[in-house]
């Protein structure tokens, strides 16, 4: 039990903490990478700056977690529960967050160039200026989120639910928009939407 635990800046590269207590735990900078954290609970925990490089957070619950500039490179977060964590300027860089729940989630200009977020909730997700570049997006809800100056050129939104979704100033360029619901999303002359697809309704 490592409930409101002090780690700061501690090494635990590779530790197996699968199902452990850290809520509320001080793991600022700490080092984490390749550790094993499956089902842990790390609800409001503060990783901001940590390194977590290809950790294993699958059905993690890191609702309210703190992981502002955390370096998340190739980690294995499917499944887990992100609502209402703070990830501004994170790196989830081909991180696998397929079927991840980032309702209300601020991913304010973080990099998820390459992740894979198939069937994610996003929710009102705060995605303002982040960088979804080549990443998959297929069947994720993205309901009134905020895409507003996000790179989401060649990614894969096939069947994408974007219905009231913020678009003013994306890039959109190449990305692959089969089936996606654009209803009510909102945009702007500076959106770019790939070629040949025909504008949505406003």
């Amino acid at each position: 039990n490592l409930h409101k635990a002090n780690l700061h800046k501690a090494n635990l590269h590779k530790a197996n903490l699968s199902k452990a207590n850290l809520v509320g735990a001080n793991l600022v900078g700490a080092n984490l990478d390749e550790a094993s954290l499956s089902k842990a609970n790390l609800v409001g925990a503060n990783l901001v700056g940590a390194t977590l490089r290809e950790a294993n957070l699958s059905k993690a619950n890191l609702s309210g977690a703190y992981l502002n500039g955390a370096n998340l490179s190739k980690a294995k977060l499917s499944e887990a529960d992100l609502r209402d964590a703070k990830l501004s300027k994170a790196n989830l860089s081909k991180a696998n967050l397929i079927g991840a729940n980032l309702r209300y989630t601020n991913l304010e200009r973080a990099n998820l160039n390459g992740a894979d977020l198939t069937s994610a909730n996003l929710i009102r997700a705060n995605l303002r200026g982040a960088n979804l570049k080549e990443s998959n997006l297929g069947r994720a809800d993205l309901t009134e989120s905020n895409l507003s100056h996000t790179d989401l050129s060649e990614t894969d939104l096939f069947q994408a639910c974007l219905i009231g979704a913020n678009l003013r100033s994306a890039n959109l360029n190449d990305a692959d928009l089969d089936e996606a619901n654009l209803n009510g999303a909102i945009w702007n002359n500076e959106t770019i939407f790939p070629k040949e697809f025909p504008q949505p309704e406003r």
